[in-house]
C-alpha cells in the first residue's frame, strides 16, 4: 500500500485554503471553469491540511499573508521564512502526538502483558501463539512469505495483505525490528500475535498511517521460508 505524505509547501497552501475551523468564509457560486478549478484545487489542498493536523490558525492573518505576497510587500515572510515556521508548527506538533502515543502505549503494553498467553520478550516486544506451526523456524537472513494484518492499540487496522488477497515477500532483516525478532519465534503453518512498541517500529518519525511513536499490533501467518537461488 502507497501512502502519500503531503510536502511542506503543499501543506502551506492548504493552510491558506482550508484553515479555518471556527471562522466562516463566504460561500462561492461554481459558476465558471475557474470556479470549478479553483474549489477542486481547495477539496485537494484541503484533504492534506486534514492529515497535517494543522487545526488552530487565524483565517484573517492568512488572508493578510495572501495579499501581501500579491501585492509584492516588502515585508512579507519570504517563502522560505515562510516555510520555517510551519516546519516548526509540524515538528511540535509531532512531539506532542509523539508524547501522547508513547504514554498510551506503555500503558497499553502493561495491561496486555497480564492477558493469558501472552509472553514479553526480553527485547521489548510481546508476543502470543495463536496455533503452532509444524515448520521450519526463520533466522534474520531469510526470505519470508506471510500474511498480516496490521492495527493500532485502539483496534484501528491501517494495513492487511489479507485483504488484498495476496501475502507479503520480504527479508526478515529488511522490516521493523519487531518484525524480525517476532517471526524468529515461529514456525512454517504457524500463527501469532505481535504487539511492538515503537521503538521496535517506525519510532519517533513514524511512517505513511503510523504516526510517532505509535505501539503496533500485527496478526502474522507465516506461510513460507522462500528459497533463494544459490549466487553463481
Amino acid at each position: 500500500m502507497r501512502f502519500l505524505k503531503p510536502t511542506l509547501a503543499f501543506i502551506g497552501f492548504a493552510v491558506i485554503i482550508f484553515g479555518c475551523n471556527s471562522q466562516k468564509v463566504r460561500k462561492v457560486d461554481l459558476k465558471t471553469d475557474v470556479d470549478s478549478l479553483s474549489y477542486a484545487i481547495g477539496i485537494n489542498l484541503g484533504h492534506n491540511l486534514k492529515n497535517s493536523n494543522i487545526e488552530d490558525v487565524n483565517l484573517f492573518a492568512i488572508i493578510n499573508g495572501v495579499q501581501d505576497v500579491k501585492e509584492d510587500k516588502k515585508d512579507a515572510l519570504t517563502p522560505n521564512a515562510a516555510m520555517e515556521i510551519i516546519q516548526k508548527h509540524l515538528m511540535k506538533l509531532s512531539t506532542a502526538k509523539g508524547m501522547k502515543n508513547s504514554e498510551e502505549g506503555k500503558k497499553f503494553l502493561e495491561e496486555n502483558a497480564k492477558n493469558e498467553g501472552v509472553i514479553v520478550d526480553p527485547q521489548g516486544f510481546q508476543y502470543k501463539v495463536i496455533q503452532e506451526g509444524t515448520g521450519a523456524t526463520p533466522v534474520e537472513t531469510d526470505v519470508v512469505k506471510v500474511h498480516y494484518k496490521g492495527t493500532f492499540i485502539d483496534g484501528k487496522e491501517f494495513d492487511s495483505s489479507y485483504k488484498r488477497n495476496e501475502p507479503a515477500e520480504f527479508p526478515l532483516n529488511g522490516v521493523i525490528r519487531g518484525w524480525t525478532l517476532g517471526l524468529q519465534k515461529m514456525k512454517v503453518g504457524g500463527k501469532i500475535m505481535l504487539w511492538i512498541p515503537a521503538e521496535l517500529g517506525y519510532g519517533e518519525r513514524g511512517g505513511g498511517p503510523i504516526g510517532p511513536n505509535q505501539t503496533l499490533i500485527f496478526e502474522v501467518e507465516l506461510l513460507e521460508i522462500v528459497k533463494q537461488e544459490a549466487k553463481k
